[in-house]
């Protein structure tokens, strides 16, 4: 599923726009309160101001990933000047487990567009070794690529996205 046509990540531009194509290989599940994300879904910023449960599949506790979530779309989708604004980033996750078993990096930061509907769109990589992370010196401008040449992240093994716009805000996101 890496590029076709019918895959949400191609269809909402994230892939392209934030990472390149990759083929699913772990299973990934992120939930805020008792909805689990879907490729898409709508949230308002009232329902993502808590840190969502992750957890992260598989059977081998010696393998560690490397999570970021990121907003292609800031300050507004007409213009991401700001793009990609790092929301949350944590290391070192062990395989089976979430983030709270990891090394959060950037604190976990509830998105709050202000304009337009924004893609906030979490990765998952996985880690060919642990290895000390720096956080960034700021949250705007982060590049996923970027990071993950630096730390040999390689590509993406689950993404998952959603749509967020401001609490009064009305209507969906068309492609």
């Amino acid at each position: 599923m890496p590029g076709g046509s019918r895959n949400p990540l191609v269809v909402g531009r994230v892939i392209v726009e934030v990472i390149d194509p990759f083929e699913i290989s772990i299973p990934f599940r992120v939930t805020y309160g008792n909805r689990d994300l879907g490729n898409g879904c709508e949230l308002k910023p009232s329902q993502v101001a808590n840190q969502p449960r992750v957890s992260v599949g598989g059977d081998d506790l010696r393998n560690f990933y490397t999570m970021v979530l990121v907003d292609p779309d800031a300050p507004s989708p007409s213009n991401p000047n700001f793009r990609e604004y790092l929301h949350w980033l944590v290391t070192d996750i062990p395989e089976t487990t979430g983030p709270n078993f990891g090394n959060e990096v950037v604190s976990y930061e509830s998105p709050r567009p202000t304009m337009g509907i924004h893609r906030l769109v979490f990765v998952l990589f996985r880690q060919q070794f642990r290895q000390r992370v720096y956080a960034p010196g700021w949250r705007q401008n982060f590049n996923t690529r970027e990071f993950a040449e630096l730390y040999n992240l390689g590509l993406p093994v689950a993404a998952v996205f959603f749509n967020c716009q401001r609490e009064s805000g009305s209507g969906g996101r068309t492609f």
